[in-house]
């Protein structure tokens, strides 16, 4: 029996989840991408608390013109500036069920000129 696209997604966040879990010291970047727009958060998972969030809608990116791909790593480098704000340079990379490619590539690619590091 062939997995539906959604199904395989979800496999693959249950996966990911098992293995990586945000702390205090290595907070998880999770990202969460839909057709139009892209979300990322900085969340601890011990303490359930996000400590930064971006996305594509916020009021000072909406302006940002461009493709997809390109407001994805205007998303990355803002939010690896809300992340040194908080006190955090170091995270662990969730893509959240995407292929690391395209605009999952191009957000990751953004924080890390920004300064954050995986």
């Amino acid at each position: 029996m062939k997995l539906s696209k959604i199904q395989r997604k979800h496999r693959i966040r249950r996966r990911i989840r098992k293995v990586s879990s945000g702390t205090a010291e290595r907070p998880r970047l999770s990202v969460f991408r839909s057709n139009s727009e892209i979300y990322v958060q900085v969340i601890d998972d011990t303490e359930g608390k996000t400590l930064a969030a971006v996305s594509s809608r916020d009021k000072d990116l909406a302006k940002v013109k461009g493709t997809k791909t390109e407001v994805a790593a205007e998303v990355g480098k803002a939010i690896a500036e809300k992340a040194k704000k908080a006190g955090v340079d170091k995270v662990a990379f969730d893509r959240g069920g995407n292929l690391y490619h395209g605009r999952v590539k191009a957000l990751a690619e953004g924080a890390r000129e920004a300064g954050l590091k995986f």
